[in-house]
């Protein structure tokens, strides 16, 4: 019968994967809590100044936008996870529960996984508005929510299932070095699943990506075609590569890292590099805001009417409704999927 160490300190659980706790602020301690915070609180304001500008302006009102809030929202939890995680490191690491540093790493687990699966969202609804030529997505309201509820509950299951037992307590040898509290299956499991996902969204991006480009490609043989399409066309196309380079960057490094800590490499010096990779990752929740919304021209207007609020308090927003001829209505927008002109 196996014995486990549920009465154990979270300083005996570090000791035994070897990795260090300090008992006094270093100045790299000092650094990486400083700059985790700024992080935290840049991502907080703009996922929130996001949410907020969707909620208020009814042009939003559809479900590529809804699916944006929610990734904003995943974006808000992933900074105040991250903000929980930077009060609870360093010194005070040791002097946390067991319960209580299960908490630390399940926020952070399922705000990371709720932000990588609404991204895949998205670039799913991209990708069929982008193909099939339309306005909007033909997803209901109904149906948006529902897919909204199930990108929650799976982050949550993620994040949860190592406090609930995929941990190493009954079984000290299986421990993971970055997350001495996780069995390492459970790493490799959590990395191989955002990887596959990472996969699916490049190739959903690249076809994005090859098609605008074919496209682009035909209708310049035309001298009739609407100017306002190549426009668009080339900034789908920036759009699509800065939102797979951000990603990439951010979160690849961090996946491999956690890949080969779960495989167990003894030749890796994962613990050198394992908070740089995970601020990079939380880097992406800020890059997320700024590619998918303020690269939206009606966004950015909504944006400066919020920060600016007391200076139109004395007048309210109405939206001017003007007509649209039917090359206007398929139109594609600076952020990549079919819109009205946001000059409306």
């Amino acid at each position: 019968m196996k014995h486990c160490f549920y009465n154990e300190t979270v300083e005996f659980f570090y000791n035994n994967s070897r990795k260090e706790l300090t008992t006094y602020w270093r100045t790299k301690d000092v650094l990486v809590v400083a700059l985790g915070l700024t992080v935290s609180v840049i991502v907080l304001l703009t996922n929130l100044l996001v949410i907020t500008a969707i909620i208020i302006n009814r042009r939003f009102h559809y479900p590529i936008y809804y699916l944006l809030g929610n990734l904003a929202a995943a974006d808000l939890f992933a900074g105040i996870a991250y903000m929980f995680l930077m009060f609870h490191t360093g010194p005070r690491t040791g002097k946390l529960s067991l319960k209580t540093w299960f908490i630390r790493q399940s926020l952070l687990d399922t705000s990371l996984t709720a932000s990588v699966v609404n991204l895949l969202a998205i670039a799913v609804e991209r990708h069929q508005t982008v193909f099939t030529m339309q306005l909007h997505s033909k997803m209901s309201n109904q149906r948006v929510m529902i897919l909204i509820f199930c990108i929650w509950v799976t982050a949550l299951l993620l994040g949860l299932i190592p406090s609930y037992g995929w941990h190493c307590l009954c079984a000290l040898e299986k421990c993971s070095s970055m997350a001495p509290l996780y069995s390492r299956s459970y790493l490799t499991f959590w990395a191989i699943s955002n990887l596959v996902i990472f996969l699916i969204m490049v190739v959903v991006y690249t076809h994005i990506f090859i098609y605008v480009k074919r496209k682009m490609t035909r209708m310049s043989k035309h001298t009739s075609f609407h100017p306002r399409y190549k426009e668009t066309m080339i900034s789908l196309v920036k759009t699509v590569t800065i939102i797979l380079s951000a990603f990439v960057i951010c979160w690849t490094p961090g996946q491999v890292v956690l890949l080969l800590d779960g495989l167990g490499c003894k030749s890796c010096n994962v613990l050198a590099v394992e908070k740089y990779v995970l601020l990079l990752a939380e880097i992406n929740s800020l890059i997320n805001a700024i590619v998918y919304s303020y690269r939206d021209n009606e966004m950015r207007n909504t944006f400066r009417r919020i920060l600016c609020f007391v200076c139109y308090r004395n007048s309210k927003y109405t939206p001017t409704v003007v007509k649209l001829n039917t090359t206007d209505r398929r139109t594609l927008s600076q952020n990549g999927h079919f819109t009205v002109d946001s000059s409306i």
